[in-house]
This record gives C-alpha cells, sequence and structure tokens, in this order.
C-alpha cells in the first residue's frame, strides 16, 4: 500500500472522468484508504517520486531477465484484469487503496485511450503488470503486481521504454519508495514536481510511437508485435512477440550495470 504520509483534500464517493484528470494536470491523484472503502481521497503529497527517464537504471540481474524474454510482455491487452490485480489482496499486503470508483473511472479513462496496462505473461498466464494514466508527455504510473519473481519490475523497464521512445518526458511514481531507487527514482519537491509537470503538460508523446519510425504494434524499441494492434492503436489481444525484444528494449535503457 502507498506510503500515507500525504496531504488529504477531499473525499468523493464517485470519480468523474472530467474532474480526474483536471486533478491529474494540477499535480492530484485519488486513493482510497481501503480496498473496500466507499470513499476516495484526493491527495498530493509535499514531496513527489519520480523516474527520470533519460537515468533510468536497469540493474544487472534484472536486465539479464528481461534480456532473456523469460515472460512476454503486451501493452493494453488486459487493462481490466491489470487494475484488478493491482487492488488484490496478496500475503504480502492485506489491503490496497484502489477501490471500485478507482477501478471504474480508469476502465474509463482506457477505453478513451488514455489510461494504459502493460502485462507479462508466463506460459499463457498474467503474472504481473501495471498500469497508469497518460496526458500528454506525462505518464503517471498507479500501481503495479507480481505473481512471480521480477514480473512488475520487468514491466515497469518495457514502460519506461515505451515511454522514452514515444517522447515522454515525465514519468512520475508518486510517493517515494526503496524499491524505485534501484531504478534512479529521485524526489522532488512540490513547487519542483508543478514545473516539470507544466513542462510535460506543454510538450506532445505517442504512448504507441516506436523509436525510428517503426510500424505500430511492437515493443517499444523491439522488432516484434504484440498487444496493441488493432483500431486505433487499441490492443487486439496477446499475441507472442518474435526472438528478442527484450534485447531490444534495453537499447533504449543507457543506465545498465
Amino acid at each position: 500500500m502507498k506510503n500515507l504520509s500525504k496531504r488529504k483534500i477531499a473525499l468523493v464517493t464517485a470519480i468523474n472522468p472530467e474532474e480526474l484528470l483536471l486533478a491529474y494536470r494540477l499535480g492530484i491523484f485519488p486513493m482510497a484508504e481501503s480496498r473496500n472503502a466507499k470513499e476516495v481521497l484526493w491527495v498530493r503529497p509535499h514531496e513527489r517520486c519520480i523516474l527520470p527517464l533519460d537515468k533510468f537504471h536497469v540493474p544487472r540481474r534484472l536486465g539479464a531477465t528481461v534480456k532473456s524474454d523469460r515472460y512476454r510482455v503486451t501493452f493494453d491487452a488486459k487493462f481490466t484484469d491489470v487494475i484488478r490485480g493491482c487492488a488484490e489482496a496478496r500475503p504480502d499486503r492485506r489491503d490496497t487503496w484502489i477501490n471500485a470508483p478507482i477501478v471504474d473511472v480508469f476502465n474509463m479513462l482506457h477505453a478513451r485511450g488514455l489510461a494504459h496496462s502493460v502485462e507479462v505473461w508466463f506460459e499463457g498466464e498474467l503474472v504481473g503488470g501495471l498500469y497508469g494514466l497518460s496526458l500528454a508527455s506525462a505518464f503517471f504510473a498507479e500501481s503495479k503486481f507480481s505473481r512471480m519473481r521480477d514480473a512488475s519490475k520487468v514491466a515497469l523497464v518495457h514502460l519506461a521504454a515505451r515511454l522514452r521512445a514515444g517522447g515522454y518526458s515525465l514519468l512520475d511514481a508518486q510517493f517515494p519508495n526503496p524499491h524505485l531507487e534501484q531504478f534512479g527514482a529521485v524526489t522532488v519537491t512540490e513547487e519542483r514536481f508543478q514545473g516539470l509537470l507544466a513542462q510535460a503538460l506543454a510538450r506532445d508523446a505517442d504512448f504507441y510511437r516506436r523509436s525510428g519510425g517503426a510500424p505500430e504494434g511492437a515493443v517499444a524499441g523491439g522488432t516484434s508485435t504484440g498487444g496493441l494492434a488493432g483500431k486505433g492503436g487499441r490492443s487486439a489481444g496477446s499475441v507472442p512477440f518474435s526472438a528478442g525484444p527484450g534485447w531490444s528494449v534495453l537499447q533504449l535503457i543507457t543506465q545498465t550495470s
């Protein structure tokens, strides 16, 4: 569950998509006190955690996992399943901050092409992933889940590569977390974040664009198809990648040690 050291702004029992988009543009986002809570908090942290895309770091062991393509990765293939996976209780996490109003509004935004998911598969089973919101060249990473070792970390690496290829300038992780430090996460003041957010909202980006102008439908920087084919870039399902997408993804992440 997210660190609750935050500024609480208001309580609501339902979220209008337009209000949510306005809130994110102002640096505000929703959370619930628990999965079963009926109300949602609007919050604005005093400090913000971001993952600088130009300095994104992949630890050596994780890089080997990504390069091995042990897991298959898709985008926007199973958004609802991913957000439900993020909301589910696990032995190491009895409760989460994702309740029904949050699930509902993000599903609506996904239908509009603004909320995206990364799915991680092993032998045909969804074993991890993450989801977030895209506005201009800002991406707000909301939550992740993992049912196998490193599955959510692999999702984050693929997301970072996708965002770099698409011209994004800001990857917001909301709250500082020791887990994110290995990827180069830094904490900035609210004032600094607002400046970075304003710059990101003034720039265009494309979640579906690949590096080098390659056709839509592949993992960022990769050579394979999967998870993005279909009308308007929407996923047509979980299509297996051809060989080598993990290696290509790592080429977009320069800080590997």
